[in-house]
Protein backbone atom coordinates (compact mmCIF):
# COMPACT_ATOMS: atom_id res chain seq x y z
CA UNK A 1 0.00 0.00 0.00
CA UNK A 2 1.37 3.15 -0.93
CA UNK A 3 1.84 5.89 2.34
CA UNK A 4 -1.45 7.68 3.48
CA UNK A 5 -1.72 11.66 2.88
CA UNK A 6 -2.04 13.52 5.10
CA UNK A 7 -5.56 15.80 5.81
CA UNK A 8 -3.41 19.08 5.19
CA UNK A 9 -1.86 17.62 1.80
CA UNK A 10 -5.35 15.63 0.87
CA UNK A 11 -6.48 19.25 0.88
CA UNK A 12 -3.32 21.31 -0.76
CA UNK A 13 -2.51 18.67 -3.57
CA UNK A 14 -6.32 16.71 -4.19
CA UNK A 15 -4.53 15.35 -7.68
CA UNK A 16 -1.72 13.16 -5.47
CA UNK A 17 -4.29 11.73 -3.93
CA UNK A 18 -5.67 10.81 -7.18
CA UNK A 19 -2.84 9.47 -8.94
CA UNK A 20 -1.98 7.57 -5.79
CA UNK A 21 -5.46 6.06 -5.88
CA UNK A 22 -5.54 5.35 -9.63
CA UNK A 23 -1.89 3.35 -8.93
CA UNK A 24 -3.47 1.73 -6.01
CA UNK A 25 -6.26 0.36 -8.67
CA UNK A 26 -3.40 -0.76 -11.00
CA UNK A 27 -1.77 -2.64 -8.76
CA UNK A 28 -4.70 -4.48 -7.55
CA UNK A 29 -5.57 -5.05 -11.36
CA UNK A 30 -6.49 -8.82 -12.62
CA UNK A 31 -6.07 -7.06 -16.72
CA UNK A 32 -3.20 -9.34 -18.77
CA UNK A 33 -1.92 -5.67 -20.01
CA UNK A 34 1.80 -5.19 -17.67
CA UNK A 35 1.88 -2.46 -15.35
CA UNK A 36 4.37 -1.06 -12.99
CA UNK A 37 5.52 2.32 -11.88
CA UNK A 38 8.39 4.27 -11.03
CA UNK A 39 9.34 7.54 -8.56
CA UNK A 40 11.63 8.99 -10.60
CA UNK A 41 12.83 11.31 -7.50
CA UNK A 42 11.41 12.50 -4.00
CA UNK A 43 11.26 15.88 -4.14
CA UNK A 44 11.97 17.88 -1.08
CA UNK A 45 9.30 19.59 0.96
CA UNK A 46 10.19 20.11 4.45
CA UNK A 47 10.42 23.23 4.36
CA UNK A 48 6.91 24.04 2.47
CA UNK A 49 4.48 21.88 4.68
CA UNK A 50 6.30 21.85 8.45
CA UNK A 51 3.17 21.03 9.91
CA UNK A 52 2.31 17.58 7.68
CA UNK A 53 5.87 16.26 9.00
CA UNK A 54 6.91 15.04 5.52
CA UNK A 55 10.17 15.23 3.58
CA UNK A 56 9.60 14.89 0.02
CA UNK A 57 6.74 14.75 -2.19
CA UNK A 58 6.78 11.80 -4.73
CA UNK A 59 7.59 11.97 -8.99
CA UNK A 60 5.45 9.15 -10.18
CA UNK A 61 5.76 7.62 -13.61
CA UNK A 62 2.87 4.94 -14.23
CA UNK A 63 3.89 2.34 -17.19
CA UNK A 64 1.28 0.38 -19.15
CA UNK A 65 1.71 -2.19 -22.17
CA UNK A 66 4.60 -4.38 -23.48
CA UNK A 67 7.77 -3.82 -21.27
CA UNK A 68 9.49 -4.16 -24.85
CA UNK A 69 12.40 -1.84 -24.65
CA UNK A 70 12.12 -1.35 -28.18
CA UNK A 71 8.58 -0.89 -28.71
CA UNK A 72 6.83 2.31 -29.60
CA UNK A 73 6.31 4.27 -26.68
CA UNK A 74 3.61 7.47 -26.38
CA UNK A 75 4.60 9.40 -23.35
CA UNK A 76 1.69 12.02 -21.43
CA UNK A 77 3.25 14.70 -19.01
CA UNK A 78 1.45 17.42 -17.09
CA UNK A 79 1.64 19.47 -13.83
CA UNK A 80 5.39 21.03 -15.30
CA UNK A 81 3.74 24.51 -14.06
CA UNK A 82 2.10 24.04 -10.79
CA UNK A 83 -0.62 26.74 -11.46
CA UNK A 84 -1.89 24.98 -14.40
CA UNK A 85 -3.56 22.22 -12.29
CA UNK A 86 -5.65 21.40 -15.54
CA UNK A 87 -3.24 19.38 -17.52
CA UNK A 88 -2.85 16.91 -14.18
CA UNK A 89 -6.37 16.98 -14.15
CA UNK A 90 -6.89 15.96 -18.07
CA UNK A 91 -4.45 13.25 -17.53
CA UNK A 92 -6.04 12.01 -14.33
CA UNK A 93 -9.21 11.68 -16.01
CA UNK A 94 -7.81 9.69 -19.07
CA UNK A 95 -5.93 7.39 -17.32
CA UNK A 96 -9.32 6.61 -15.38
CA UNK A 97 -10.56 5.68 -18.88
CA UNK A 98 -7.68 3.69 -19.48
CA UNK A 99 -7.71 1.74 -16.58
CA UNK A 100 -11.83 1.28 -16.51
CA UNK A 101 -11.18 -0.10 -19.97
CA UNK A 102 -8.43 -2.45 -19.15
CA UNK A 103 -10.96 -4.48 -17.25
CA UNK A 104 -13.18 -5.37 -20.48
CA UNK A 105 -11.76 -4.06 -23.73
CA UNK A 106 -9.84 -6.53 -25.24
CA UNK A 107 -9.21 -4.29 -28.33
CA UNK A 108 -7.31 -2.12 -25.97
CA UNK A 109 -5.87 -5.19 -24.13
CA UNK A 110 -4.36 -5.93 -28.26
CA UNK A 111 -2.56 -2.77 -28.58
CA UNK A 112 -0.76 -2.71 -25.11
CA UNK A 113 0.67 -5.61 -26.68
CA UNK A 114 2.29 -3.41 -29.52
CA UNK A 115 3.40 -0.44 -27.81
CA UNK A 116 4.20 1.39 -24.29
CA UNK A 117 2.19 3.78 -22.45
CA UNK A 118 3.91 6.12 -19.49
CA UNK A 119 2.09 8.79 -18.10
CA UNK A 120 3.63 11.24 -15.47
CA UNK A 121 0.77 13.33 -14.71
CA UNK A 122 2.56 15.05 -11.94
CA UNK A 123 5.76 16.49 -12.25
CA UNK A 124 5.93 19.49 -10.17
CA UNK A 125 3.82 18.55 -7.13
CA UNK A 126 5.48 20.89 -4.70
CA UNK A 127 4.27 24.03 -7.03
CA UNK A 128 1.23 22.73 -7.89
CA UNK A 129 0.65 22.40 -3.52
CA UNK A 130 1.97 26.18 -3.02
CA UNK A 131 -0.32 27.17 -6.35
CA UNK A 132 3.16 28.60 -8.04
CA UNK A 133 3.70 28.40 -11.66
CA UNK A 134 7.32 27.41 -10.77
CA UNK A 135 8.83 24.61 -8.23
CA UNK A 136 9.27 25.03 -5.00
CA UNK A 137 12.64 26.98 -5.43
CA UNK A 138 10.83 29.80 -7.73
CA UNK A 139 12.26 27.91 -10.72
CA UNK A 140 10.10 27.69 -14.21
CA UNK A 141 11.21 24.28 -15.11
CA UNK A 142 10.38 24.99 -18.70
CA UNK A 143 12.93 27.40 -18.67
CA UNK A 144 15.29 25.54 -16.86
CA UNK A 145 17.61 23.84 -19.25
CA UNK A 146 21.00 24.41 -20.03
CA UNK A 147 19.88 25.50 -23.68
CA UNK A 148 20.21 29.57 -25.07
CA UNK A 149 18.68 30.59 -27.96
CA UNK A 150 20.87 32.51 -29.77
CA UNK A 151 18.00 34.70 -31.37
CA UNK A 152 15.89 37.32 -29.74
CA UNK A 153 13.38 35.93 -26.93
CA UNK A 154 10.74 37.38 -25.52
CA UNK A 155 11.02 39.92 -22.41
CA UNK A 156 10.92 37.69 -19.59
CA UNK A 157 7.96 35.18 -20.40
CA UNK A 158 10.95 33.53 -22.38
CA UNK A 159 13.07 33.37 -19.30
CA UNK A 160 15.07 35.27 -17.51
CA UNK A 161 17.91 35.16 -14.61
CA UNK A 162 16.85 38.60 -12.88
CA UNK A 163 15.32 37.24 -9.72
CA UNK A 164 12.98 34.24 -8.40
CA UNK A 165 10.80 37.00 -7.87
CA UNK A 166 9.62 37.45 -11.19
CA UNK A 167 7.90 34.49 -12.99
CA UNK A 168 9.90 32.95 -15.49
CA UNK A 169 12.95 32.59 -13.65
CA UNK A 170 15.06 29.98 -14.83
CA UNK A 171 17.64 29.89 -12.53
CA UNK A 172 20.70 31.58 -11.90
CA UNK A 173 23.69 30.52 -14.69
CA UNK A 174 26.09 28.26 -11.95
CA UNK A 175 22.83 26.03 -11.06
CA UNK A 176 22.33 22.55 -12.05
CA UNK A 177 19.26 21.94 -13.52
CA UNK A 178 16.35 21.71 -10.84
CA UNK A 179 15.43 17.64 -9.43
CA UNK A 180 12.01 17.79 -10.97
CA UNK A 181 13.41 19.14 -14.70
CA UNK A 182 16.47 16.76 -14.25
CA UNK A 183 14.62 13.51 -13.19
CA UNK A 184 12.25 13.92 -16.17
CA UNK A 185 15.02 14.87 -18.86
CA UNK A 186 17.03 11.64 -17.63
CA UNK A 187 14.03 9.51 -17.27
CA UNK A 188 12.90 10.49 -20.89
CA UNK A 189 16.38 9.76 -22.81
CA UNK A 190 16.69 6.55 -21.29
CA UNK A 191 13.69 5.20 -21.79
CA UNK A 192 13.67 6.65 -25.87
CA UNK A 193 16.96 4.61 -25.68
CA UNK A 194 16.27 1.27 -28.55
CA UNK A 195 12.89 2.60 -29.99
CA UNK A 196 12.07 3.19 -33.17
CA UNK A 197 9.84 6.05 -32.33
CA UNK A 198 8.56 7.84 -29.15
CA UNK A 199 5.48 10.63 -29.26
CA UNK A 200 5.12 12.88 -26.18
CA UNK A 201 2.20 14.97 -25.26
CA UNK A 202 2.42 17.47 -22.55
CA UNK A 203 -0.30 19.39 -20.99
CA UNK A 204 -0.39 23.41 -20.55
CA UNK A 205 -2.63 26.04 -20.13
CA UNK A 206 -2.63 29.68 -20.41
CA UNK A 207 -1.92 31.05 -23.74
CA UNK A 208 -4.61 32.22 -26.29
CA UNK A 209 -8.18 31.59 -26.75
CA UNK A 210 -7.83 28.50 -28.68
CA UNK A 211 -5.95 25.24 -27.94
CA UNK A 212 -3.28 24.41 -29.70
CA UNK A 213 -1.02 21.44 -30.02
CA UNK A 214 2.88 22.82 -30.29
CA UNK A 215 6.11 21.44 -31.44
CA UNK A 216 9.87 22.09 -31.21
CA UNK A 217 11.34 24.37 -30.98
CA UNK A 218 10.87 27.11 -28.92
CA UNK A 219 14.11 27.94 -28.92
CA UNK A 220 14.90 29.32 -33.06
CA UNK A 221 12.19 30.36 -35.20
CA UNK A 222 15.08 29.88 -37.89
CA UNK A 223 15.66 26.20 -37.12
CA UNK A 224 13.31 23.66 -38.22
CA UNK A 225 12.74 20.80 -35.96
CA UNK A 226 14.75 17.52 -38.30
CA UNK A 227 11.07 15.68 -37.61
CA UNK A 228 9.05 18.48 -39.25
CA UNK A 229 8.27 16.33 -41.86
CA UNK A 230 6.64 13.87 -39.99
CA UNK A 231 4.75 16.15 -37.85
CA UNK A 232 3.25 18.07 -40.38
CA UNK A 233 2.18 13.84 -42.04
CA UNK A 234 1.35 13.52 -38.60
CA UNK A 235 -1.01 17.13 -38.24
CA UNK A 236 -2.19 15.78 -42.03
CA UNK A 237 -3.82 12.72 -40.51
CA UNK A 238 -5.29 14.29 -37.48
CA UNK A 239 -6.87 16.79 -39.56
CA UNK A 240 -8.54 14.36 -42.24
CA UNK A 241 -9.38 11.72 -39.57
CA UNK A 242 -11.24 14.51 -37.30
CA UNK A 243 -11.90 17.40 -39.99
CA UNK A 244 -14.19 18.97 -37.22
CA UNK A 245 -11.78 19.54 -34.43
CA UNK A 246 -10.42 23.29 -33.46
CA UNK A 247 -7.00 23.11 -32.24
CA UNK A 248 -4.87 25.06 -34.20
CA UNK A 249 -0.92 23.18 -35.01
CA UNK A 250 1.96 25.15 -35.28
CA UNK A 251 5.46 25.24 -33.88
CA UNK A 252 5.83 27.16 -31.03
CA UNK A 253 8.30 29.35 -32.18
CA UNK A 254 5.18 31.41 -34.05
CA UNK A 255 4.27 33.25 -31.09
CA UNK A 256 7.61 33.68 -28.68
CA UNK A 257 11.08 32.26 -28.31
CA UNK A 258 12.36 31.14 -25.02
CA UNK A 259 15.91 29.94 -23.29
CA UNK A 260 15.81 26.74 -21.15
CA UNK A 261 13.00 25.13 -22.68
CA UNK A 262 13.33 21.63 -21.10
CA UNK A 263 11.22 19.82 -24.29
CA UNK A 264 14.31 21.19 -27.00
CA UNK A 265 16.68 19.92 -24.56
CA UNK A 266 15.22 16.43 -24.04
CA UNK A 267 14.92 16.75 -28.13
CA UNK A 268 18.31 17.49 -28.52
CA UNK A 269 19.99 14.99 -25.98
CA UNK A 270 17.84 12.02 -27.80
CA UNK A 271 19.11 13.69 -31.16
CA UNK A 272 22.46 13.23 -30.15
CA UNK A 273 21.96 9.96 -29.63
CA UNK A 274 19.98 9.13 -32.43
CA UNK A 275 17.11 8.80 -30.58
CA UNK A 276 13.83 9.68 -32.25
CA UNK A 277 11.12 11.71 -30.10
CA UNK A 278 8.54 13.91 -31.47
CA UNK A 279 7.53 15.93 -28.16
CA UNK A 280 3.56 17.64 -28.67
CA UNK A 281 1.97 20.76 -25.98
CA UNK A 282 -1.13 21.14 -25.96
CA UNK A 283 -1.61 24.76 -24.65
CA UNK A 284 -5.33 24.86 -23.28
CA UNK A 285 -6.18 28.48 -24.14
CA UNK A 286 -7.09 29.48 -20.95
CA UNK A 287 -8.10 33.16 -22.36
CA UNK A 288 -11.85 31.30 -23.54
CA UNK A 289 -12.41 30.88 -19.62
CA UNK A 290 -11.52 33.90 -18.37
CA UNK A 291 -13.79 35.25 -21.36
CA UNK A 292 -16.99 33.50 -20.29
CA UNK A 293 -16.01 34.48 -16.45
CA UNK A 294 -14.10 37.81 -16.71
CA UNK A 295 -13.87 37.37 -11.95
CA UNK A 296 -11.93 34.20 -11.95
CA UNK A 297 -8.88 36.43 -13.26
CA UNK A 298 -8.94 37.83 -9.61
CA UNK A 299 -7.21 34.10 -8.42
CA UNK A 300 -4.22 32.97 -9.75
CA UNK A 301 -5.82 29.62 -10.64
CA UNK A 302 -7.97 31.27 -12.62
CA UNK A 303 -5.84 33.11 -15.33
CA UNK A 304 -4.54 28.96 -16.46
CA UNK A 305 -7.96 26.57 -15.17
CA UNK A 306 -11.79 26.95 -15.69
CA UNK A 307 -13.09 27.37 -12.11
CA UNK A 308 -16.43 26.21 -13.02
CA UNK A 309 -17.42 22.40 -12.95
CA UNK A 310 -19.60 22.62 -15.74
CA UNK A 311 -16.52 23.88 -17.50
CA UNK A 312 -13.85 21.66 -16.09
CA UNK A 313 -15.72 18.60 -16.50
CA UNK A 314 -15.97 19.80 -20.59
CA UNK A 315 -12.38 20.65 -20.86
CA UNK A 316 -11.57 16.79 -19.32
CA UNK A 317 -14.26 15.23 -22.17
CA UNK A 318 -12.48 17.29 -24.96
CA UNK A 319 -9.60 15.75 -25.23
CA UNK A 320 -9.86 12.46 -25.29
CA UNK A 321 -10.05 12.13 -29.00
CA UNK A 322 -6.77 13.97 -29.48
CA UNK A 323 -5.22 11.80 -26.88
CA UNK A 324 -6.64 8.32 -28.06
CA UNK A 325 -5.47 9.74 -31.93
CA UNK A 326 -2.24 10.02 -30.42
CA UNK A 327 -1.94 6.34 -28.59
CA UNK A 328 -3.29 4.80 -31.98
CA UNK A 329 -0.64 6.82 -34.04
CA UNK A 330 1.91 5.56 -32.03
CA UNK A 331 1.01 2.00 -32.48
CA UNK A 332 0.33 2.70 -35.99
CA UNK A 333 3.34 4.76 -36.76
CA UNK A 334 4.73 3.39 -40.11
CA UNK A 335 1.72 5.01 -41.83
CA UNK A 336 3.25 8.39 -41.69
CA UNK A 337 6.90 8.13 -39.98
CA UNK A 338 9.33 7.87 -41.89
CA UNK A 339 6.73 7.38 -44.93
CA UNK A 340 7.97 8.49 -48.65
CA UNK A 341 5.61 11.05 -48.55
CA UNK A 342 7.46 13.41 -46.16
CA UNK A 343 9.58 15.11 -48.41
CA UNK A 344 6.50 16.88 -49.61
CA UNK A 345 5.06 17.29 -46.28
CA UNK A 346 8.20 19.03 -45.10
CA UNK A 347 8.46 21.23 -47.59
CA UNK A 348 4.78 22.32 -46.82
CA UNK A 349 5.50 22.01 -43.46
CA UNK A 350 8.68 24.87 -44.41
CA UNK A 351 6.41 27.08 -46.66
CA UNK A 352 3.45 27.29 -44.33
CA UNK A 353 5.94 28.06 -41.13
CA UNK A 354 9.22 29.04 -42.08
CA UNK A 355 9.11 31.34 -45.54
CA UNK A 356 11.25 33.67 -43.99
CA UNK A 357 14.25 30.95 -43.97
CA UNK A 358 13.41 29.56 -47.71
Amino acid sequence: MLNAKTPSISTLLPELIQLETLIERLSQHKSPVPFHFDILAHIPCNNHFPQNHQNSLPLYAIHLGTPDPKAPLMLFVGGVHGLERIGTQVLLSYLHTIIERMTWDTTLHHLLERIQIVFIPLVNPVGMAKNYRSNGNHIDLMRNAPLNSQEKTAFLIGGHRLSPRIPWFRGHNSQQMELEADALTRFVTDLTTSRTVTLSLDCHSGFGLKDRIWFPYAHSAKQAFPYIGDVFHLRHTFMRTYPNQNYIFEPQALHYLCHGDLWDHITLQCLRQQQVILPLTLEMGSWRWIKKNPLQIRQALGIFNPMKPQRIQRVLQKHIVLMDFMINATANYPSWFNHADNPYYKQQALSRWYKKQQ
